[in-house]
């Protein structure tokens, strides 16, 4: 009640008001740090032998993690459990001030983080992916407890709850335990799907920023999602222009022609479950411009367009490919998030095991197809930032 008034004071530009209300809430909010227990939970963790205790949030879900030893078992079903019974959001001003200075950081603060900010807004129009992860200023603001009580009563609900276990665990006991500690749940209607279809892209967009840096060249293409069979193509074609200093990007444009001191791309972006972006994006070297680099990136990539990909350079790259998917499940932190993903995004984790085959599979015809039909004027959005002086 009183944040709202404080809300409607500020609204109203009364600021004796705003003084007395802001003092009175502050004195509430300390009264109210009484009855919490900080860090009870990572405490618990701790002492028990867990370790990595953390969270992120991404434009597709929020994961909660860490590591236990295997015989702490029940006490991580009863700890995640009782995490998502019946929460209090008791500190929830406390933690929206702490987003909104995150949000300082990464976005005001940043200009490639602006940047990359309008460079959505600009590549999508409808969909949700033209939002930042962490929301925008004003949202953040206006936020109430009430919204937050609204948003995780609609989707903190246990058909849109997905667990994944890898330990030296007894499958039947993570089963039995599950259905004791979660089983408390009471069942509740999944979430709607999200049924928004960005509509296809005419015609090239572009958008400029001029902010006190060094100057960056973003280019992107609408590319589909992680269950479509060419996204496995698209991986492939951001590993030949850009992973390591064997990549054509870091051959030509910082090794040869020493235009970028850095240049990256890859598919997935700001995420993959839906359809999304291919992403190009490079740090421009001292003396040269965004337009120098733009020119550079787009004959790499009408390269791919004109040339078949030799076999020699697509097999070094999906041997890459593999290595790396191997080395992701080499630990059980990694294999858990992989797993996960695969559940959650394509309908099944055992997607995740025909990785490897689909890889196999790509080929020089692959990558030369992909690159013609994505690759195109009517399907980029090309981002600049320029340096502002002073």
């Amino acid at each position: 009640e009183l944040a709202k008034q404080i809300q409607a004071a500020t609204a109203a530009k009364n600021n004796a008001l705003v003084a007395r209300l802001k003092a009175q809430f502050e004195r509430v909010e300390a009264q109210a740090a009484l009855l919490v227990k900080q860090n009870e939970l990572g405490q618990i963790v701790e002492q028990s032998g867990g370790v990595g205790l953390n969270a992120n949030t991404s434009v597709e879900a929020t994961r909660y993690f860490y590591s236990f030893p295997a015989n702490k078992l029940e006490l991580w079903m009863s700890l995640e459990s009782e995490r998502f019974l019946e929460p209090v959001f008791r500190e929830f001003y406390k933690e929206k001030n702490v987003i909104l200075e995150e949000r300082r950081l990464r976005v005001e603060n940043s200009p490639i983080g602006q940047t990359i900010e309008k460079f959505l807004d600009t590549a999508f129009k409808v969909h949700p992916y033209q939002r930042p992860v962490i929301g925008y200023e004003q949202d953040i603001r206006n936020l109430t407890r009430e919204d937050v009580q609204k948003f995780f009563d609609a989707y903190y609900v246990p058909r849109n709850l997905t667990i994944a276990v890898v330990g030296d665990v007894n499958p039947t006991q993570v089963k039995q335990l599950a259905g004791v500690y979660f089983g408390r749940f009471k069942a509740k209607p999944a979430p709607p799907d999200l049924k928004v279809m960005e509509p296809q892209q005419q015609q090239t967009r572009e958008v400029t920023l001029r902010l006190p840096s060094q100057p960056w060249y973003l280019e992107g293409y609408h590319s589909p999602s992680i269950k479509h069979p060419d996204y496995v193509v698209y991986e492939i074609i951001g590993s030949l222009l850009s992973d390591g200093r064997t990549s054509r990007l870091y051959k030509s444009l910082v090794e040869q022609q020493r235009l970028a001191l850095s240049a990256q791309g890859s598919v997935g972006f700001p995420g993959n479950k839906f359809p999304n972006l291919m992403l190009f994006y490079a740090l421009t070297a001292p003396g040269h411009s965004p337009e120098e680099v733009g020119m550079a990136l787009r004959q790499e990539i009408e390269a791919l367009k004109s040339e078949l990909v030799s076999d020699i350079e697509l097999e070094r790259v999906k041997t890459q490919a593999r290595a790396g998917l191997l080395r992701s499940l080499d630990s059980n932190m990694g294999m858990a998030q992989l797993l996960l993903e695969y559940e959650v995004k394509t309908g099944s984790w055992q997607n995740l095991f025909k990785e490897l085959e689909a890889i196999a599979r790509v080929t020089p015809g692959d990558v030369q197809r992909v690159a013609k039909a994505a690759f195109t004027a009517e399907n980029r959005t090309v981002g600049r930032l320029l340096s502002k002086e002073g």
